[in-house]
């Protein structure tokens, strides 16, 4: 669901959880590939400037709840003081987080902290490869929803196989504990190998009812692939957005201070997105990407 300019909610045609059979899912997948080519028609190419004239005024926009940023952006801070730094977060306006660690803290005192800050990790990267007992139990001390796998990059397709089912196995895992399990892109998965994406391989081997997708726009540009393209090819998968900008020649730069036109890749999509998240990788500033992104994304319509 997206908000309109009243702040009211716009229910769109195809829920996370459409597209099943019958003349009702099959009803609701036509519409959603309607609305979605449709959107696509608005701008044919992933980077373009912002605010690049559409076809209908731009009526929606990110509900405020839905807005997060990846902690990993902060990271030089947190290390030192994680309790002010968390508290300017919440200043700024978020109330959600999503986690890359705990700087040093337990998952029960890093908890205590959000708490008293009112904040919300909804989400953490951790990879599958360790003790999924260990971080099962700690997101659910953290109050986590999912687990979000951050990397992956193998030279092989084989090797993208293997790592898609022990994604499976995981999920299953994460699944029965109540957990949602995501992964993260880079843009190293849309090189082909041998003529195969890597991406496609993970996407296909990996089960769409257990694995959702939480799509790095900032890399998926770089890579060359299209955000809204993505989304309509792994619909209803892509549920989490970490909204970084690049520039024309390719340098990160805050969101909104680029040349990817988020507000297109929102309009195709924001139905079933439930978080966008602020990131980038080397903030000059933190705390001030931090700000800038909020206003972006609280400010920005589609």
């Amino acid at each position: 669901m997206c908000g309109d300019l009243g702040g009211n909610t716009v229910a769109r045609s195809a829920s996370i959880e459409g597209g099943g059979g019958g003349m009702d899912g099959q009803h609701s997948r036509r519409t959603f590939l309607n609305v979605a080519t449709a959107a696509l028609t608005v701008g044919a190419a992933a980077v373009a400037l912002p605010g690049t004239a559409s076809a209908s005024p731009a009526r929606r926009r990110v509900p405020l709840e839905k807005i997060s940023i990846q902690l990993y952006s902060l990271r030089s801070l947190l290390q030192n003081d994680p309790e002010g730094t968390l508290s300017a977060l919440a200043d700024i306006g978020y109330r959600k987080v999503e986690l890359a660690g705990t700087y040093g803290r337990t998952a029960t005192e890093f908890r205590a902290i959000l708490d008293r800050c009112h904040l919300e990790a909804s989400s953490t990267h951790v990879g599958i490869d360790g003790d999924l007992n260990q971080a099962i139990a700690d997101a659910k001390v953290l109050g986590n929803r999912s687990i979000v796998v951050p990397y992956a990059n193998f030279g092989t397709i084989a090797e993208w196989e293997a790592f898609a089912g022990r994604m499976n196995t995981a999920a299953t895992a994460f699944k029965k504990a109540g957990l949602k399990l995501g992964y993260h892109n880079h843009d190293h998965e849309f090189a082909p190998i041998g003529g195969v994406v890597p991406y496609d391989v993970l996407t296909a081997k990996t089960d769409k009812r257990l694995v959702h997708l939480e799509i790095d726009l900032f890399w998926a540009v770089n890579g060359g692939a299209d955000p809204v393209e993505l989304f309509r090819r792994n619909y209803p998968r892509v549920t989490q957005y970490h909204v970084k900008d690049r520039t024309a020649d390719g340098q990160m730069v805050d969101p909104g201070a680029g040349a990817i036109d988020f507000p297109r890749i929102f309009a195709a999509s924001c139905h079933t997105i439930r978080e966008f998240i602020v990131e980038h990788d080397q903030p000059a500033d933190p705390l001030n990407t931090a700000k800038v992104g909020f206003e972006y994304l609280r400010t920005v319509r589609f």
